[in-house]
């Protein structure tokens, strides 16, 4: 099972990283398709997969609050060491918490575990997109404001952020497949039909996205800070949330499995954009990076020990 899904992972990454090194597809491709794949495919794979269950099939109380408990536990601890420990500002200790704390659930989360689980696997996902979405992002884009604009009206930081919320597509699948469920609403066959087609594209080209990404990245700012990001990402949350949902939950095997594949995913691919945002730029891609390369060994051993 772990070379029949494992050896697509890596050779979908490694034709991604050719492509773009050769120059076949240039970075600039690459970001396209990546945008299409975050808007476009990965909404309507949601969306498809959430609209034809019913609320009890989709909503895991249990499984979304130890979840949410460990990425708030996990942020609040690196915001805290961040300040203390390694002075960073009130924004940079925000951003960085972000690597801390988050997965890339929605280009590699979805790719890996619907190769494993299939369709099944985007009800876990969509809860975890909920947390990430509702919750991590707006929070770090919270502090990280107020940080910048010590005199900033909180009530127009807070306005803005959920602006920009609702005009995130990957939320708005969640919400709109949820009420479907909850209200028994049928999105029409056809309709239905084409979701499902769009929303095939997502896992493969959201792999070979990220390996196209890769190329150009390089460690440049490799200090303690770094280790503690990784170590926290890529170790310390899946250990957690694994042992959070064994021991506080009573949910099956598989989704405990599912919740702590997630959680061993690398930091997504927005942490290094909002470290260049809020100027941490090359601080923030070396952990990006190495995270990447520990997330997908991580991840092998995982698979070849559950699946």
């Amino acid at each position: 099972m772990i070379f029949s899904v494992i050896f697509p992972v890596f050779f979908l990454l490694f034709l991604g990283f050719t492509s773009v090194k050769i120059a076949l597809i240039s970075k600039e491709q690459i970001t396209a398709l990546g945008a299409f794949v975050i808007k476009i495919a990965l909404p309507a794979l949601l969306l498809h997969a959430l609209s034809s269950k019913d609320l009890h099939e989709i909503w895991y109380p249990s499984y979304f609050f130890t979840y949410i408990g460990i990425t708030a536990l996990l942020f609040s601890l690196s915001f805290f060491i961040g300040q203390k420990f390694f002075k960073n500002s009130f924004t940079h200790a925000s951003v960085y918490s972000l690597g801390a704390s988050m997965s890339n659930t929605g280009l590699l989360g979805a790719a890996i575990l619907t190769l494993l689980m299939g369709n099944e696997a985007m009800v876990y996902i969509s809860l975890i997109v909920i947390i990430e979405s509702v919750f991590l992002v707006p929070l770090m884009l919270t502090l990280a404001e107020i940080g910048r604009q010590r005199q900033a009206n909180l009530f127009s930081i807070l306005k803005t952020t959920f602006i920009t919320l609702f005009k995130n597509p990957l939320f708005l699948s969640v919400l709109i497949g949820m009420s479907c469920a909850i209200f028994k609403i049928q999105i029409p066959h056809l309709v239905d039909q084409v979701f499902a087609m769009i929303g095939q594209t997502a896992s493969p080209l959201a792999l070979f996205i990220i390996g196209g990404g890769m190329v150009g990245l390089s460690i440049q700012s490799f200090n303690l800070q770094t280790v503690y990001l990784v170590v926290s990402k890529n170790i310390c949350m899946p250990i957690l949330v694994y042992l959070g949902l064994t021991y506080l939950t009573d949910l099956e095997q598989k989704m405990i499995y599912a919740g702590t594949l997630i959680a061993a995913l690398p930091m997504p691919s927005i942490f290094g954009i909002f470290g260049q945002v809020y100027g941490v730029n090359e601080k923030a891609l070396t952990p990006l990076m190495l995270s990447t390369f520990f997330g997908f060994v991580v991840v092998s051993v995982l698979i070849g020990l559950w699946w």
